[in-house]
């Protein structure tokens, strides 16, 4: 491409972070079109006889070219689920098709493959360090799981079937989307609001004037949901809303069959099966632990089964507890599934006197994130200093530089926190650039950091719940673990590579300092009056912690079994029996069933259109992880007096954060722990030891 075009092309520009401003839905086939011919080259000559054979020229040349289409692929990615619109739709899908082809194609390269074997079979191999050797060995298994072995007409089968999975995910994540945008209520009457607090109806009033309407409007973004299924006095609303946020992409609801996923679902799930089954897997199941720690099929159903066995009891007597004080307290006499939300946050109140609003003032977004800050600088320190003038997709967004003790910039991120229209739902952390040094040449990390909280309202911050304040520290968790880490090689730095049932270790760690009093004084303070959260507001804080722990962790063990046990039963003569089979697993599990028109798989994101199949396990699976890590927090603030200690902090950091997957999750977290995970620490974790 000649110099001209690629001037005129933002996603072809080799600049340090992307020009947002400047990206339009048409650069993006001609920029993927373009780097994925250069990538091809690229291969080529690298496999062509006479081309280089040791370290840096066949694993560095692989680096650099896939860094070259990942800078251009990121922001691109990142726009269709930040600032989604029809144009972008149009060109998004098509894209990600040809790069998943690529992608496989790549894996499938025999050339290639036996230049990356003979590199492992070279005596110098031996030489080479930990992290270079891993980049090797972890290229060698991808080979493997793309069917670089597979013979015709099994090699362009899967292929095909990769290609075809990358577009229904894409469909999946949409039709979630549309389907949340698609449903509102208008409100003009203030009583039917009542018992939503002025916080959660100053959003619906704000929701009601970004559409030019007066009075309110209930939507099916986070923070309406969550007010009105939490407060709302108004039975008939919180039906409503449930029902139309339960039913969303289904046969069901206000739009059934609209966004329907159920289709997607049985094709989704034929062709992951038929994935597994090419590469010589039993099932989806096999073929996803082929990256994890948990070692087989049955050590993944001890764990859950065992936590159930344990949460179970638990749970029912909560539920119990909450139907005899629904129907004396509230004259509920069925507890439906669109009330226990209410009825669980009127139970709280009677019990800790304590409900969400007390604690929302000292809550306000722009002191947690000071905080937040300045508990990383304790433990690891670095600081975060804000940047203007950064070209960024939302006049929201803020970007930050991330500094060392010598004042040295060596990473940043974006951070993206309120819900709008266009945006998907959830919180997340995402890579814009991952850490690589080439030469004389370095990328420094930037994250992508993404929540969906209630926005500030006239003459008001945004408060949050201490809900939003563990979300913020969770992925903010994840955000370290990309922009903290020491190798500069990225396929096997900061999160990428790394086990997926321990990715979630570092995040669900920082939840931790969410209940801590040193951590919240560095930031909890009312918003009007400055002052600290009170110790008898944090008491009733720490005695409400476990509030409902039972009925949260099977509801946890329901998504996990579920998915487990989707991809591991799966029988093509069958299909997916979706329905059947999470009826079945809620019989094992669950102690409230929802009613039959249900459908929370047809909107289950992190398993049909996210990385999480097969695994969504590894959220319990990584908590035990964290809850044990953070004993070591703990343990030394026994002696030393505070849990906010430099010293382990240096050592997590170093340990864990710093690693990435050049050496196994299991080795890392041994290697800080001195031991190996401890599982009454997942339980102790949630009052349940």
């Amino acid at each position: 491409m000649s110099q001209d075009n690629t001037l005129d092309n933002p996603l072809l520009a080799d600049a340090i972070l992307p020009a947002f401003s400047q990206i339009r839905p048409e650069h993006v086939t001609p920029a993927i079109d373009t780097l994925l011919a250069d990538y091809r080259e690229g291969i080529d000559a690298l496999t062509a006889a006479g081309g280089p054979r040791d370290f840096d020229g066949v694993m560095l040349t692989q680096e650099r070219l896939e860094q070259r289409l990942a800078r251009a692929w990121s922001p691109v990615s990142h726009l269709h689920s930040v600032a989604d619109s029809e144009a972008l739709r149009e060109v998004y899908g098509p894209a990600e098709e040809k790069l998943t082809d690529h992608a496989i194609e790549l894996g499938q390269n025999r050339e290639l493959y036996q230049v990356v074997q003979a590199l492992a079979d070279a005596p110098a191999f031996a030489a080479l360090s930990r992290p270079k050797r891993a980049l090797v060995e972890h290229a060698l298994r991808d080979f493997k799981l793309s069917g670089v072995a597979l013979e015709e007409p099994a090699r362009s089968r899967y292929r095909a079937i990769g290609v075809e999975l990358s577009k229904l995910s894409t469909e999946f994540s949409n039709a979630v989307l549309d389907a949340t945008d698609a449903w509102h209520e208008h409100i003009t009457d203030e009583r039917d609001l009542a018992g939503i607090p002025e916080s959660g109806r100053a959003v619906l009033r704000q929701y009601a004037k970004e559409q030019n309407l007066d009075g309110y409007l209930v939507t099916l973004k986070q923070p309406s949901v969550q007010a009105v299924l939490t407060y709302a006095d108004n039975r008939g609303l919180r039906e409503r809303v449930y029902w139309a946020y339960q039913t969303r992409a289904s046969d069901q609801g206000p739009h059934a069959g609209k966004y329907d996923n159920g289709p997607r679902i049985e094709k989704i799930m034929a062709l992951r099966h038929e994935a597994a089954l090419l590469l010589g897997f039993g099932n989806a199941v096999e073929e996803s632990l082929a990256t994890k720690m948990a070692a087989s099929p049955t050590e993944v159903m001890e764990f859950l089964h065992d936590l159930a066995q344990r949460a179970r009891p638990v749970a029912r007597k909560e539920l119990a507890a909450l139907r005899e004080f629904a129907s004396q307290e509230l004259k509920l006499d069925n507890l439906e599934s669109w009330d226990v939300g209410y009825a669980s946050e009127k139970l709280r109140q009677k019990n800790y006197d304590l409900d969400e609003e007390q604690l929302k003032p000292y809550f306000p977004l722009p002191a947690v994130i000071d905080g937040l800050f300045g508990l990383v600088q304790k433990l690891y320190g670095v600081t975060l200093s804000p940047r203007d003038g950064v070209d960024v997709w939302h006049p929201e967004v803020r970007y930050y530089d991330m500094r060392d003790a010598d004042g040295r910039v060596f990473a940043g991120a974006y951070v993206d926190l309120y819900a709008r229209s266009g945006k998907r739902g959830g919180a997340w952390m995402d890579v814009c650039r991952a850490r690589f040094k080439d030469g004389e040449n370095e990328q420094l990390p930037v994250a992508f950091l993404t929540c969906n909280f209630a926005p500030p309202t006239e003459g008001r911050p945004a408060l949050l719940t201490h809900d939003d304040v563990l979300t913020l520290f969770h992925e903010f968790g994840h955000g370290l673990h990309h922009l903290l880490t020491e190798i500069a090689l990225p396929s096997i730095g900061g999160i990428d590579g790394v086990e997926w049932d321990a990715v979630e270790l570092p995040s669900q760690f920082m939840e931790n300092f969410g209940w801590n009093r040193e951590a919240l004084d560095l930031f909890a303070r009312h918003w009007q009056t400055g002052e600290k959260l009170p110790e008898e507001l944090f008491q009733r804080m720490l005695a409400a912690r476990h509030f409902h722990a039972g009925l949260f962790l099977v509801r946890q063990l329901e998504f996990a079994l579920f998915d487990f046990s989707l991809h591991l039963e799966y029988d093509p003569e069958q299909g997916a029996r979706t329905l059947a089979v999470l009826e079945d697993v809620r019989k094992q599990v669950a102690v409230l069933h929802p009613p039959i028109w249900q459908r929370f798989p047809n909107s289950f994101s992190h398993i049909f259109a996210g990385g999480y199949a097969a695994g969504y396990y590894s959220y319990l699976w990584a908590e035990l992880l964290s809850a044990d890590a953070f004993g070591e927090f703990e343990e030394q603030a026994t002696t030393n007096g505070s849990v906010i200690d430099r010293a382990t902090g240096e050592r997590f950091r170093h340990e864990i954060l710093a690693v990435g997957a050049s050496r196994p999750a299991l080795e890392s977290f041994v290697a800080f722990r001195g031991r190996k995970p401890e599982p009454e620490a997942l339980l102790r974790s949630h009052g349940l030891a």
